[in-house]
């Protein structure tokens, strides 16, 4: 009996000296990569390197106080002005964002984390720093609009976990950078069109401005990343990539209800996020030096099923429909242009 009480009065105090002697038994260069300047550079790499890690010195020069700038838009705006039908849409729709960004925080640490060289770990570093303010400013946002959004509607939330828990940081940084980020670029850019509300609509011009400058990391550190991958492991990505987004076009469907009651055309904001996402992939290609095998058959399906949910003519009966699938599934449905041309500079 008392050597029982003894070993659960002794017990906390031994639990640490349990962790020193356990963390003794880890190699030091697991713990910290010593080599991780080792590393010869071309000349290629090395300006590619440098393009990485000037993403981190240009989010310090940008950064923005978020507390402040809100306060000054609620000022100048004499706050926000929104119908009670409209400010449940945009709470409805903003909550993708909100959660969204806390989805992107953690992605960003995780890389910031896991990722090397030194380069694309300063990036990824400064993108979570760029996550956590996007979160809490949109979390103040939202609270000032009534209740806080507390969750997501299954598909969205299909689309966050499938990033957040994706087992490779090919595919954490093809999820975020190559196809949130593209997507939520466009919905901020159709807000900020309409006009819908003149605090959020300043206010997303500094996401913008910092979204942007975050799709860099995956379009200059992706082909690292690709160019190691056996063929099994290329396929998987590819895979992963086309589950996710069949995921996007679910989320889509899901939320149309928020963009018709604020006036917003859902076909235009798909054919505006795909148009960021091809470029992204554009300038993936561009740096890899060789083509993405399946990214052509993508882009030709996913026109093909927006076409046929989301008609030119919205009174088109399943004949016009399914015409209309055929010939983007045939000939695309264009390219609009897009402001990502120079994210990677």
């Amino acid at each position: 009996m008392i050597r029982s009480i003894a070993r659960r009065i002794l017990a906390p105090l031994q639990a640490p000296r349990r962790a020193r002697e356990k963390l003794r038994g880890v190699r030091p260069d697991v713990l910290l990569p010593f080599d991780m300047f080792d590393e010869a550079l071309t000349g290629a790499e090395a300006r590619k390197a440098s393009k990485l890690e000037n993403i981190y010195h240009k989010g310090q020069h940008r950064a923005w106080n978020g507390k402040e700038l809100l306060a000054q838009l609620l000022e100048r705006h004499g706050g926000i002005q929104l119908s009670d039908e409209r400010r449940a849409a945009v709470q409805g729709l903003f909550a993708v964002i909100l959660w969204g960004e806390l989805a992107a925080w953690k992605i960003s640490a995780d890389l910031a984390l896991r990722l090397e060289p030194l380069e694309a770990k300063l990036a990824a570093t400064s993108q979570a720093h760029d996550e956590a303010r996007h979160f809490y400013v949109m979390h103040d946002y939202l609270v000032l609009l009534g209740e806080l959004p507390r969750g997501l509607g299954p598909r969205t939330t299909r689309v966050l976990a499938g990033t957040l828990s994706a087992n490779t940081l090919a595919k954490k940084l093809v999820g975020m950078q190559l196809m949130i980020e593209p997507m939520a670029l466009a919905l901020f850019q159709m807000i900020r069109e309409s006009e819908i509300e003149p605090v959020l609509v300043d206010l997303l011009r500094y996401y913008e401005r910092d979204e942007a400058r975050h799709v860099a990391l995956g379009v200059l550190h992706l082909p690292r990343l690709i160019q190691g991958m056996t063929s099994a492991e290329a396929a998987g990505l590819w895979a992963w990539e086309f589950g996710e987004l069949w995921a996007q076009l679910e989320m889509m469907r899901e939320l149309t209800p928020h963009f018709e009651v604020l006036g917003l055309d859902v076909r235009r904001v798909l054919e505006l996020g795909r148009a960021k996402q091809i470029r992204a992939n554009q300038m993936l290609i561009e740096e890899m030096g060789s083509p993405i095998p399946v990214f052509d058959a993508f882009i030709r399906f996913f026109d093909a099923r927006c076409a046929w949910h989301w008609p030119d003519d919205p009174r088109a009966d399943l004949r016009g429909r399914l015409q209309e699938a055929l010939r983007a599934a045939n000939q695309g449905i264009g390219v609009i242009p897009t402001h990502l041309s120079n994210v990677a500079t």
